[in-house]
Formats: C-alpha cells, sequence, structure tokens
C-alpha cells in the first residue's frame, strides 16, 4: 500500500491536463469511494460523490461530471437505470462518459452496459491502476472529442 501512492504521481504530465475535470465516483460501499477518492487525488480532478442510484443522478444534475465511474449494483436505482436516464438523448461522446464497475462477471451485463454507451466496463475486485488508466484515457478522449 506504501507504494501505491508513488505510482499515482508518475505521469505528472497527464496531471495538468485532467486538471478542472470533474468526477463522479458512485458506489454503495465506503471503503471503495474512499480508495477510489485517495487514488484520484493526483490526478487533479475535482471529485463528487454518490452512494445510491437515486444521489448519483442528483449529483449529475448538480455537477455535471465529465465522467462518472458507476458501480452497477446500487441501493435504490441501478447503475444501468442510471446511465440509461444520464445518456438518454446524447452522443456516445457527450459527457458525461461513464465507466462501470462491477463485481458481476456475466457477459450479458458487459454487453448491455457497451450497448448504453459505457466507455469502460472493469470487474471488480479490480487494480486501482486499471480504474485511473481508463479514467485518463476516458477523460483524455473527451478533451479531444471536444476539442474537435
Amino acid at each position: 500500500m506504501r507504494a501505491f501512492p508513488r505510482a499515482m504521481k508518475e505521469p505528472a504530465i497527464m496531471d495538468q491536463e485532467l486538471a478542472g475535470k470533474t468526477v463522479l465516483l458512485v458506489d454503495d460501499d465506503r471503503d471503495i469511494i474512499a480508495a477510489m477518492s485517495a487514488a484520484m487525488e493526483d490526478l487533479g480532478v475535482q471529485i463528487f460523490v454518490a452512494a445510491d442510484g437515486n444521489e448519483a443522478l442528483t449529483q449529475a444534475q448538480e455537477n455535471t461530471p465529465d465522467l462518472v465511474v458507476l458501480d452497477m449494483m446500487l441501493p435504490k436505482r441501478s447503475g444501468f437505470l442510471v446511465m440509461e436516464k444520464l445518456k438518454r438523448g446524447k452522443k456516445r461522446t457527450d459527457p458525461p462518459r461513464v465507466i462501470m464497475i462491477t463485481g458481476n462477471q456475466g457477459s450479458r451485463h458487459k454487453i448491455y452496459a457497451e450497448n448504453l454507451g459505457v466507455d469502460a466496463y472493469i470487474n471488480k475486485p479490480f487494480r486501482m491502476e486499471r480504474l485511473l488508466e481508463s479514467v485518463k484515457k476516458v477523460l483524455a478522449d473527451s478533451s479531444m472529442s471536444t476539442d474537435n
């Protein structure tokens, strides 16, 4: 665990590119939220959190995040229902972009998430480095699509 923060600080150039971006982290597991928040601090992004699907939609409406890291299984409203609402009437590349995280290993759920427009689909448990790589890639891609 002590080596983890050093690994976060290596891509300092990417940190500047991501400064000012907003990320909404949605998971009902407080430990996962805390770990993701701590890992993303060095990226220079502004972080908002939600613990259930309804709170995620409220936060997304109030804060218009560039990216949502969304757990599939949530209380009150599933990640799929949240994503459907977030992406309704929008192009795939329109914000917010979405990374779905899930403990469900089924391929049917992954296909459904991809059909809804998910940018990345990560199975739990995952290495935090994998999530951070996906966050950087998706946010960099979103910057490129808005620059054109």
